[in-house]
């Protein structure tokens, strides 16, 4: 009798964009809640930096997807696993696992809609897009931590994310010195990487910590790293995200990337979308147009995407003319998988 194929498994955070992502490919493409182990990694714990995490994923990454091969199951043969830290790499694997016309060596054999883009144009026009979505630079998981450009804003992000922040330093510190003292065993890549991380922390800390300082009482060198902060904060936002924003919006077809039907384009899209809205202020419950101007309104100088994007559903029985990341909000927003993704 040949052993059982065991399950994939997602480690994932609820607070990150690029998880909710993968959740949204879950959900559209019927996974059933037994199908996949889903695993929360505490990023506030720093539990992504854990010995037994970095076998995963040296990247301390979230989302990771890990994956038995069907054809390595057998009586006589250990199960092989595959840990995937790729988003697009991840939605792919889940969009090919489950057709029926699937190739790929993993559990799930049960069809489901087709999410790929449907020609080499489309193809073509998907890669674009995703490649413009997951630069690191423009990552939700990234902006969250430099989401302020002027003291007042950075008030209000060092009252809600210092104690993230403090988590990750601890959870580093306990790591190296587990490492020391021989409790666990960790390569010196890995010890480098620990180090490389927590100098990183303690950079940001020492801009969140004196937050609440007016400028006039900081000495030189904390004055030069709040400069520092907020010039990399601006650029990141006022240039390279509105960049992305542009884009995207002129790109894409509407309502969603490709025109009527949903692919895979549109869960990165989702996902980072939602993501930077909360950043610059929106709500769960906006409406397309109130969400994508509130990200116009925080990239200042009354910037405005073309309101070029007819819409016609039961909010605007006049067709009124949005945006088309506007109507693309709407649309997923209406989405069974995004109103369960996104309950809470």
């Amino acid at each position: 009798m040949s052993a059982a194929v065991p399950k994939a498994v997602l480690y994932y955070s609820p607070d990150s964009a690029w998880s909710s992502s993968v959740l949204l490919a879950l959900e559209e493409k019927g996974y059933a809640d037994d199908e996949v182990d889903l695993k929360i990694v505490d990023l506030s714990k720093g539990e992504n930096f854990s010995v037994s995490f970095l076998r995963l994923n040296p990247k301390a990454t979230v989302p990771t997807l890990v994956v038995p091969f069907r054809d390595s199951v057998s009586d006589d043969a250990e199960t092989r696993y595959k840990a995937l830290t790729d988003i697009k790499a991840i939605i792919n694997l889940l969009e090919q696992s489950r057709s029926p016309f699937s190739k790929t060596r993993t559990t799930s054999t049960a069809p489901a809609p087709s999410l790929a883009p449907a020609t080499i144009a489309f193809s073509a026009a998907s890669s674009a897009l995703l490649d413009v979505l997951h630069p690191e630079e423009v990552s939700p998981d990234t902006l969250m931590f430099i989401n302020a450009r002027d003291s007042a804003s950075l008030k209000t992000l060092a009252k809600n994310i210092v104690p993230i922040v403090v988590g990750k330093r601890e959870a580093l510190a306990e790591c190296m010195s587990d490492a020391e003292a021989g409790k666990v065993q960790a390569s010196e890549k890995v010890k480098k990487f620990w180090q490389d991380k927590q100098n990183e922390t303690e950079q940001l800390l020492a801009v969140l910590l004196s937050a609440d300082k007016e400028e006039a009482a900081l000495d030189s060198a904390a004055k030069a790293k709040r400069d520092d902060f907020f010039a990399k904060a601006k650029d990141a936002w006022e240039v390279k995200v509105k960049d992305v924003v542009v884009k995207l919006n002129k790109d894409m077809i509407g309502p969603y990337a490709l025109g009527d039907q949903l692919s895979v384009v549109d869960l990165s899209l989702a996902g980072w979308i939602r993501a930077v809205v909360m950043l610059a202020g929106g709500s769960a419950g906006d409406d397309g147009s109130t969400a994508i101007g509130k990200l116009e309104a925080s990239f200042g100088g009354g910037f405005s995407l073309p309101k070029d994007f007819q819409v016609v559903d039961a909010r605007r029985k006049d067709g009124a003319a949005v945006s088309k990341l506007a109507g693309f909000w709407d649309a997923m927003s209406e989405r069974a998988s995004w109103k369960k993704v996104y309950k809470q």
